[in-house]
């Protein structure tokens, strides 16, 4: 009798366990109902549109106010710190601590207490996009304003806005320089460069095959939620969206997006458009940098990003099909010009003159190719080793759901450029760092750098000088 009581017991604890597993799989947000977007949308556009401009407020006021929280977003500039073409830079740790918290006592707990006792800041954590569960490109006011007054192109969505205020965003129109002619500087005369002036502004200085290759990167094509059809976001049928509608000038406007190779939908990374000057120099490209060549990432790009991944929604949508052998290699030859900016303190080798740089940025430099170690990824001259690391943030946190971005592991990202960091806030690459100084925090912390106070202050003066 004893022995069916226990395996009674051992078979009804083994179901409760299974039952309890199972339920437990349904409720977690491990897999999606597909992997593809509808094809046939039951809904009408006039329905779609008046629903999502209804709920556009209460979305809108979900993500401003989990900025609010996260940051300090004052107008605060540095002192004469200013961009290549003027704008201020944003000074100053931005991200909040957890109340009765310190930088220098977080930094000195180890990984698993702070994960332990949740003190891990929230502006450290994955920044979900505008509207996650919806994604999508989202443009900032200002490059909305200026392409409607250049094309009469509208770029406005009606379901959701820009979240991040234009003060931590890059110089717009952000300067043009070319590896071919650092002698004209700025070549953008201080203008967005669009399919209106292109023309003007370039011809006499690029060969026929770049004039071409420009001409492409800013002619709008058929896009995921700009488009002719009845589930686009814009509110009346549009042409698209083109290359430098994000990367503005060969640069960044901070436009952002979701990528496109991660399903479900929560476990998506928000994308910071990254600059593509010095793109000569780098070797790795697409949101998981699985493009090996900047000619890959022009054709793919429009083939896969711009329709979420999807290339079954992009043939109905309109997909641009590039030529291989004349397109994308005009597109790409144009990309591979774009230069850093100007970095007068720096010699040959990518470091500073010492008759140039002031106390501050030599000392910075020493911590950086020192104690702080940051040279192991991004090595001179260009400060980056073209590689993917994992930072394993997740170590000091739990998974959490933040407006409807599963906040989890952020797995290898792509070491970018420091050369002219300066320009292109705000920073990691979904834009979650909003200054200088926030990011030495967080590398700090989580690389367990100890660095003091005055440290991390000549480190981010270093980091200007590149």
């Amino acid at each position: 009798m004893s022995k069916a009581i226990k395996y009674f017991g051992l078979a009804t604890g083994a179901l409760l366990l299974v039952i309890v597993s199972i339920s437990t799989f349904a409720q977690s947000p491990l897999r999606g109902e597909s992997s593809y977007s509808p094809v046939v949308i039951k809904e009408s556009f006039e329905s779609i549109m008046a629903r999502m401009k209804a709920a556009k407020p209460e979305v809108m006021k979900r993500q401003m106010d989990l900025l609010a929280e996260r940051y300090d977003l004052s107008n605060r500039p540095a002192v004469g710190v200013t961009m290549s073409r003027g704008k201020p830079v944003q000074e100053g740790v931005r991200i909040k601590l957890p109340v009765g918290m310190t930088r220098e006592t977080l930094a000195g707990m180890s990984p698993e207490e702070i994960r332990e006792k949740n003190l891990f800041p929230a502006g450290f954590l994955p920044l979900p996009h505008p509207h996650h569960a919806e994604g999508g490109m989202v443009f900032p006011k200002f490059h909305i304003e200026e392409i409607k007054r250049q094309e009469s192109r509208d770029l406005t969505r009606f379901d959701l806005d820009f979240d991040l205020p234009d003060h931590f965003l890059p110089e717009f129109p952000a300067p043009i320089y070319l590896t071919t002619r650092p002698d004209l500087g700025d070549v953008s005369q201080g203008k967005l460069v669009t399919i209106d002036n292109y023309y003007e502004l370039f011809n006499g200085i690029l060969n026929p095959k770049q004039i071409e290759g420009l001409r492409l990167l800013l002619t709008p094509f058929p896009q995921q939620q700009f488009n002719q059809t009845e589930d686009r976001r814009s509110e009346r049928p549009s042409l698209g969206v083109a290359c430098f509608d994000c990367h503005a000038n060969g640069h960044t406007n901070a436009s952002t997006h979701l990528v496109g190779d991660i399903r479900p939908q929560e476990f998506r990374h928000r994308l910071d458009t990254p600059s593509l000057r010095g793109v000569n120099i780098q070797r790795l490209f697409g949101s998981q940098r699985a493009l090996k060549s900047v000619e890959d990432f022009t054709e793919f790009e429009q083939r896969a990003a711009y329709f979420d991944g999807d290339p079954v929604i992009a043939t109905k949508k309109g997909v641009n099909i590039l030529e291989r052998g004349s397109q994308v290699h005009f597109m790409a030859e144009f990309q591979e010009l774009l230069d850093f900016p100007p970095a007068p303190k720096l010699g040959i080798d990518g470091r500073l003159d010492p008759k140039k740089a002031t106390p501050s940025e030599m000392r910075g430099q020493e911590v950086f190719f020192g104690k702080a170690r940051c040279a192991g990824c991004h090595p001179a001259p260009y400060y980056t080793d073209n590689l993917m690391h994992n930072l394993k943030t997740e170590r000091f946190y739990k998974p959490r759901m933040i407006n409807g971005r599963m906040a989890s592991a952020d797995g290898p990202i792509k070491t970018f450029p420091l050369r002219g960091i300066k320009d292109s806030p705000p920073y990691l690459h979904d834009g979650r760092l909003l200054t200088l100084e926030d990011t030495v925090e967080f590398f700090n912390l989580i690389l367990e750098r100890g660095l003091s106070a005055e440290e991390k202050r000549d480190l981010v003066e270093f980091m200007r000088s590149l």
